[in-house]
């Protein structure tokens, strides 16, 4: 899947900026560090951590730190709803053990690995599985780390904005609407606004798959809506309704389930 603008590899349409773009990583450090290969720069959009794979329930941290058997056990409690059940057997499963200290030391194994995979330069905001007190430890020269604010690449304005909203799966980077909006409000007007969760629109919010929606924000829909920037990124909804659709003058993309795909949507102008 690529940008709507021309292929750079055709010769006679060459651009200055290429950009590569990722999210929902979830592990995935052999194909991240070949996702900036032949971009000027790399974007990620966030969830590094791999704590559950809903697909094959032998990996991320929850398997092996209790089985795939028990894995699988949570996947169909969360994929059926039953939040409150899940989480009265997860309780069950840590009696007696130190989860914070068991997580955050499996969550720090797989970042040094993450990031030492990013190129230089690399542009990243945080996903709603991320914890961002961590980055500052594993963000390495050349990598910048962004929430609430711009960067420019290329000539062109990039606003980030990161984590997720608050949902039943009380994943670690959730925050409230209102403080997601004032990171969405501080960005201002920018060419391309990037963000881990879709803005709030049915068919970009809805996972095929997992047969729910997810939470979109509001908050983005109304900055496509009022700045108009050019392009809007983001990812978190792994097998969308809609992956691609324009929002007035803004082309909305889903840039992909990075973990699974192992490839980056490209952009070049």
């Amino acid at each position: 899947m690529r940008g709507s603008e021309p292929d750079s590899r055709n010769p006679a349409a060459r651009h200055s900026t290429r950009v590569h773009v990722v999210s929902d990583v979830h592990g995935n450090t052999e194909a991240l560090a070949r996702a900036g290969d032949g971009a000027d720069a790399l974007i990620c959009l966030g969830d590094l951590v791999l704590f559950l794979d809903y697909a094959d329930h032998s990996r991320g941290i929850f398997p092996d730190l209790f089985g795939a058997e028990n894995a699988g056990r949570i996947v169909a409690l969360r994929t059926a709803r039953r939040f409150e059940e899940a989480r009265a057997f997860g309780r069950a499963l840590w009696a007696g053990r130190d989860r914070d200290t068991e997580i955050i030391g499996a969550v720090r194994r797989q970042y040094a690995e993450l990031f030492a995979a990013f190129p230089t330069p690399t542009y990243a905001t945080y996903g709603n599985v991320d914890v961002p007190r961590l980055w500052p430890e594993y963000a390495r020269p050349g990598t910048t780390v962004l929430d609430g604010e711009r960067v420019e690449i290329g000539g062109r304005v990039f606003g980030f904005v990161g984590g997720g909203l608050r949902t039943p799966m009380h994943t670690p980077y959730e925050i409230s609407d209102e403080e997601y909006a004032a990171k969405v409000a501080a960005l201002g007007p920018v060419d391309v606004l990037c963000s881990h969760i879709p803005p709030d629109v049915p068919e970009l919010t809805y996972d095929t798959v997992a047969r729910r929606f997810e939470r979109g924000s509001r908050a983005l829909l109304e900055a496509i809506r009022t700045t108009r920037p050019r392009y809007a990124l983001f990812g978190h909804v792994h097998q969308p309704l809609v992956r691609r659709m324009r929002i007035g003058a803004t082309e909305c993309v889903n840039v992909g389930h990075f973990a699974s795909t192992g490839r980056p949507w490209a952009l070049s102008w």
